[in-house]
């Protein structure tokens, strides 16, 4: 099937394919004479599992990370797949959460602030803006 076809069995666009193969996560299709991208039902089911991926917060680069592992989980759920076993996502999957409690800790700091500028009183200094003072002359 043609680009335009396998992207739309798999739920995405042709651009987002595209995108897949630039970095890595998918390997260059087969070519027809004239030159088009010819996918086939496991490079469907690939990119479903890319997609999947994407839903549960990985980014592409997580992904490619382990991008020789996407053609295992095609046989299995990604989100079961991501854990535990040698080779796995598991730690992909550990530093995306890691990353997610840093932006969690940044936003809830970042909101409180908003809140206390919002009702007019002072918002309390966010760790990384205190200073200690320096030696008095």
């Amino acid at each position: 099937m043609r680009i335009g076809e396998a992207a739309e069995a798999a739920g995405t666009t042709p651009r987002a394919l595209r995108l897949y193969e630039a970095r890595g996560l998918l390997p260059p299709p087969s070519r027809t004479p004239s030159g088009q991208r010819e996918y086939g039902v496991a490079e469907v089911a690939r990119i479903r599992v890319i997609r999947s991926l994407l839903a549960l917060g990985l980014t592409l680069e997580d992904i490619r990370r382990r991008a020789h592992r996407l053609d295992t989980l095609v046989q299995e759920r990604p989100s079961a797949s991501c854990t535990g076993r040698t080779g796995g996502f598991s730690d992909v999957v550990a530093d995306r959460l890691a990353a997610l409690d840093a932006e969690i800790t940044r936003l809830t700091h970042l909101r409180q602030s908003l809140a206390a500028a919002a009702s007019g009183s002072s918002p309390a200094p966010h760790e990384d803006s205190v200073t200690t003072p320096g030696p008095q002359p």
